[in-house]
């Protein structure tokens, strides 16, 4: 039986002025319908590399993403990307934002009536219908996020790709967003590959944690199965054997693939992949929780 989206045997080369740079390598994964998986790694593994070519914005050197049956050569409204950054037009109102995507993929076969009200249902999904014809600049950074996730949902997508969604938020509007996409997801039964660098969000939203190697020629290292009822509680999961396991799991992983610290006066480490994926030197040991630490429910334990 074929996968509702598979990753076969991706590998990811760069030209540099230093010869060839190897991203990635041999990423293969099979995600079923309906799935939320997590990308989960130290900066510079890959992750955004990864997700731009399931998204059809950068080919593969090698394999591919292949989505029912059919392989990834391009951008194309079945998939739908959320970025850190909101990304919002900031001379349209938040209705205009999100009927722009309306208008790109279904103009012509809807008519306008229809229109406005699949925008207005979009909007009431991320509870973001009374701010409907504010502007950008009018409305907090959650909220941007939210008007963004709800653009992403009215294309009507077959998979949704999350590239740290939350990730300049802070942490009560991150906790609030959190909570909301799980409800959606669990509403519509939407796929989602998301990538993050907080465990606990990971295991919080998760079916899956796919987590990747350092790179270079990075690719996964090991996947944590969350084996957790839905819907979930994050404060009943606080204290939850099952969930603390998958986040030790998690957290374990990382520590031991924690980047090299810099030599003493020398510069840090990098490893530089493609386009938006951050290279900084910090690896999640620094801020891991050392072995029997409680959960912290602010959800900042981060990989990088």
């Amino acid at each position: 039986m074929n996968s509702y989206l598979e990753f076969s045997r991706i590998g990811k080369s760069f030209g540099t002025d230093d010869g060839v740079f190897e991203a990635l390598t041999d990423v293969s994964l099979a995600v079923d319908q309906g799935e939320f998986v997590s990308l989960i790694g130290h900066s510079g593994c890959g992750k955004s590399t990864l997700l731009n070519i399931v998204a059809g914005l950068e080919p593969a050197t090698t394999g591919g993403a292949i989505l029912e049956g059919r392989e990834i050569r391009e951008p194309g409204p079945e998939r739908a990307v959320v970025f850190q950054n909101h990304a919002l037009m900031p001379w349209l109102s938040c209705y205009d934002n999100v009927a722009l995507a309306v208008k790109a993929v279904f103009g012509g076969r809807r008519d306008k009536a229809d229109m406005h009200d699949w925008v207005m249902h979009n909007l009431e999904l991320v509870e973001m219908a009374h701010a409907a014809q504010r502007m950008p600049h009018e409305v907090s950074g959650g909220m941007k996020q939210r008007v963004g996730i709800a653009r992403c949902l009215a294309m009507e997508p077959k998979v949704v790709l999350m590239d740290e969604p939350f990730g300049a938020l802070d942490a009560l509007t991150r906790a609030k967003l959190q909570d909301s996409l799980m409800a959606i997801q669990a509403r519509l039964e939407a796929t989602v590959i998301m990538i993050t660098h907080d465990v606990d969000e990971a295991v919080l939203l998760s079916d899956r944690i796919v987590m990747l190697t350092n790179g270079p020629s990075a690719t996964i290292g090991d996947v944590v199965h969350v084996d957790l009822p839905r819907p979930r509680s994050r404060l009943e999961l606080a204290e939850d054997p099952a969930f603390n396991h998958c986040r030790r799991r998690v957290l374990d992983f990382l520590y031991a693939a924690r980047v090299p610290e810099p030599a003493a006066g020398g510069a840090p480490w990098r490893d530089d992949v493609g386009p938006r994926e951050a290279a900084d030197a910090d690896g999640a040991g620094r801020e891991a929780a050392a072995p029997g630490d409680a959960p912290r429910h602010s959800g900042r334990d981060r990989a990088a």
